[in-house]
């Protein structure tokens, strides 16, 4: 037994049934380092993470923490060995306020047992200065960002004296602003003496901040290796067993008719304040039209009037010069219109619900899915199988829940439902957040090639290299309105970010 390592995972293997996660996995952290594991969607991470967090019990194999042999049979257990978990999907109650969540389960209590707030907030005011970690412990959660919230999540772990902290994918659902500052504050937590465990499948992040990456694939340890010396295409290769292209190939477009017209469209948002404001575009048929822009500039809230998810306060929206304004979302969807939403687990999935099932969604009350109101499971089962083959969704089978499955490979099931229905307009919002480099060059490459049969695509993006990556034209939103169109070949993320930050660019014919 050694301390030179805060955590060692000894050849755990975890089953599942006859499903193996893990198999004969090693891991090992040293105290103050930033260990990055890197896999595919579905190479086992969360689950050996979950085994460290005391969420899940190993089939075999042994864990040490700070060189004891240990057994981690609950998050109990895992807090009292000092490990702390912040999930890729954060686990807050929106109705409490922030002090509220942190606390829950780990109470301050006053004489008499009653709960001592004032001296919990004062702690976790304390707390949050002392790793630059900046929130209103009175805030309610759902009056807060995103970015903020993913804040409260680490507290609620340093609060409970974790020095071990895990990070599973914590920047998914970040802006570029938000990841730049939690990158900082990561790198602020070794150096208070904390080790941290990042999983992530973005190679950048792990060249900023990690020191070392063990590489997993197919349930499998590959190998481990300093981030020093290691190039994006090396460990790229490692995670996916195969070289991988971080541009995706694709002819001139060649655009046609209009398909979606947008006119003067004003939609607000949740409080009744305008979010989208006199809003004007065109999509053609063969073209990808990105947009790009800061998230809370009316992204959201203009794919979801486009989709029918939110009402139009004014203006008119045209799908192949139709009027679609405040049609109900399955009437929209019959005009042969697919949707890649932003939040797979609110708008594109029922995480009760089988993979079958929810492949089946869009289509379940039409031949050969039901006949007279009655499920055809025979042949739902077996398309979802037929799916989740081509686009490389990786589980258990096709009749294990929705939420079973990893981040990653919901997202692979939610794009092979649309892209399956061969829709004219396709709607695509964060395509591959979550997704490995090799998922998201093959997502990339799936839907330009639905753009080169002559559909119509656009795509909502926070990621800046594939906005350019992939976009025909780029629409730059910014307070609502279109802060100009740009031409991806020529122009950068700098005159891009310009725009997104409500400037004008002094280049002619920048702004159309």
């Amino acid at each position: 037994m050694t301390k030179e390592h805060v955590i060692e995972m000894r050849n755990i293997t975890k089953k599942f049934g006859e499903f193996v996660a893990n198999d004969q996995i090693n891991l090992d952290v040293r105290p103050g380092e930033i260990h990055a594991l890197l896999g595919e969607n579905g190479a086992g991470k969360s689950t050996l993470m979950n085994m460290l967090a005391g969420l899940l019990e190993p089939t075999s194999g042994e864990i040490l923490v700070n060189g004891e042999v240990v057994s981690i049979d609950s998050p109990s257990k895992a807090r009292k060995l000092g490990i702390g978990m912040v999930h890729q999907h954060f686990m807050l109650v929106e109705a409490f306020t922030v002090a509220e969540n942190i606390i829950l389960g780990s109470e301050v209590t006053k004489a008499g047992g009653v709960l001592d707030l004032k001296k919990a907030t004062k702690d976790i005011k304390e707390l949050s200065e002392k790793y630059g970690l900046a929130i209103d412990p009175t805030a309610k959660i759902s009056d807060i960002s995103v970015g903020a919230q993913q804040r409260v999540e680490i507290l609620k772990t340093l609060y409970r004296g974790a020095d071990i902290l895990i990070f599973d994918e914590p920047t998914a659902v970040l802006t570029p602003s938000e990841i730049e500052e939690l990158l900082n504050i990561m790198k602020s937590l070794v150096k208070e003496g904390k080790s941290i465990i990042l999983i992530t499948h973005k190679l950048d992040e792990i060249r900023a901040v990690s020191d070392r990456v063990t590489v997993i694939r197919r349930g499998k340890s590959i190998e481990t290796v300093t981030i020093e010396g290691s190039t994006n295409e090396d460990l790229a290769e490692m995670m996916v067993g195969r070289s991988v292209s971080f541009k995706t190939e694709k002819i001139a477009s060649n655009p046609k008719k209009v398909v979606l017209s947008i006119k003067d469209l004003v939609v607000n948002e949740n409080r009744g304040v305008p979010a989208v404001k006199n809003l004007s575009l065109d999509v053609r048929a063969g073209e990808i039209v990105g947009i790009a822009g800061i998230d809370g500039n009316g992204q959201t809230e203009l794919i979801e009037a486009i989709t029918g998810l939110r009402k139009v306060k004014s203006g008119d929206i045209t799908i192949k010069g139709q009027s679609i304004t405040n049609m109900s979302t399955r009437q929209i969807t019959e005009l042969s219109v697919g949707h890649i939403p932003e939040d797979r687990h609110r708008d594109g999935m029922i995480l009760e619900m089988t993979v079958a099932e929810n492949i089946a969604l869009q289509t379940y009350y039409k031949q050969p899915n039901s006949k007279n109101g009655i499920l055809n499971y025979s042949y739902i089962n077996e398309k979802a199988r037929q799916l989740m083959e081509e686009f490389d969704v990786r589980g258990a089978g096709e009749l294990i829940a929705g939420g079973d499955l990893s981040g990653g490979n919901q997202q692979k099931a939610v794009i092979a439902r649309e892209i399956d229905r061969d829709p004219e307009l396709l709607i695509v919002s964060q395509p591959t957040r979550g997704l490995d480099v090799g998922a998201i060059e093959y997502i990339r490459k799936r839907i330009i090639g639905e753009r080169d049969k002559g559909k119509a695509v656009v795509v909502v993006s926070f990621e800046l290299d594939e906005i350019l990556d992939m976009s025909d034209r780029i629409a730059v939103i910014y307070d609502g309105s279109i802060q100009g169109i740009l031409d991806p070949a020529q122009t950068n993320k700098q005159e891009l970010g310009m725009l997104m930050a409500g400037g004008q660019l002094n280049k002619e014919g920048a702004n159309v």
